[in-house]
């Protein structure tokens, strides 16, 4: 990287991956063959994980028991949850806590929210992080001797477990605002390869004598996008992307992201 300022290197730090960006492909299979010649490191590539993350869609009341005896102290606690699709543009976890008459102890309130955020790194469908969560803490009760913070947090994590699988959840997946600057003859081209990648064109506007074509486009259809547009406007036209939001998944295609994840299929 210090000898050529356009090849960058990164940690993703929701993959864990290593990210190198470069001029092309071409330019990357050019310094992957150097690493391995010069350096000799063998590398495992492939392309980057897409950042998918879930959500859920329905909402599910549920009352949940954390109780152990053991020989000495035991462990107590017993929640009533709720647990909602949050509001529009909210992200991570909306904890409101509607408890009335200390049925649960003040001091015990922060460790179920304290669970219930953890646990939503962990999805219920494949692992994802969860986008957002609306989770109302509706009543409960408590042992004065065996109930601690510990075990509340351990209910609030069993309760996510059990029961954020049941209110319809789905995958999200990053939307990316796409831009292509091309000459009118090749726009036909670039927005029927927007369709195929499950793109949305939102409008056109002419610039400096060419055309300026607006998409959304999943970032998962997005790879190896500036090489095959290369091709179909003989490298007359240029893109640029950023990110938009986050967006349902199809179906289908959410069957087989679950399955890759799960390792049924590679």
């Amino acid at each position: 990287a210090e000898e050529d300022p356009t090849f960058q290197v990164k940690i993703d730090p929701d993959s864990g991956q290593t990210i190198i960006n470069g001029m092309g492909e071409l330019h990357l299979e050019i310094l992957i063959d150097r690493l391995r010649r010069e350096f000799d490191v063998e590398c495992n590539q492939g392309p980057p994980q897409v950042a998918y993350k879930e959500a859920i869609t329905s909402s599910s009341e549920f009352r949940e028991v954390f109780k152990k005896q053991t020989g000495g102290k035991g462990k107590f606690a017993d929640i009533t949850l709720e647990f909602l699709p949050a509001e529009n543009g909210f992200r991570g976890l909306q904890f409101i806590n509607e408890v009335k008459g200390g049925n649960v102890p003040k001091e015990f309130i922060p460790a179920v929210e304290k669970g219930l955020r953890e646990s939503m790194s962990n999805g219920p469908l494949a692992g994802f992080p969860m986008e957002n969560l609306k989770a109302i803490l509706k009543d409960g009760s408590y042992h004065p001797v065996d109930s601690d913070s510990i075990s509340f947090e351990i209910a609030a994590k069993q309760a996510f477990r059990k029961n954020a699988g049941k209110c319809h959840p789905v995958i999200l997946e990053p939307i990316m605002s796409t831009e292509v600057v091309t000459p009118e003859e090749y726009v036909g081209d670039v927005i029927s390869d927007f369709n195929r990648r499950r793109g949305r064109v939102e409008g056109m506007e002419s610039k400096a004598g060419l055309r300026v074509v607006k998409a959304k486009v999943p970032l998962a259809e997005k790879f190896g996008y500036v090489t095959v547009l290369r091709t179909l406007t003989s490298g007359r036209a240029i893109s640029t992307m950023e990110f938009s939001h986050y967006e349902e998944v199809p179906t289908e295609i959410a069957n087989r992201i679950i399955e890759v994840t799960k390792g049924k299929i590679l």
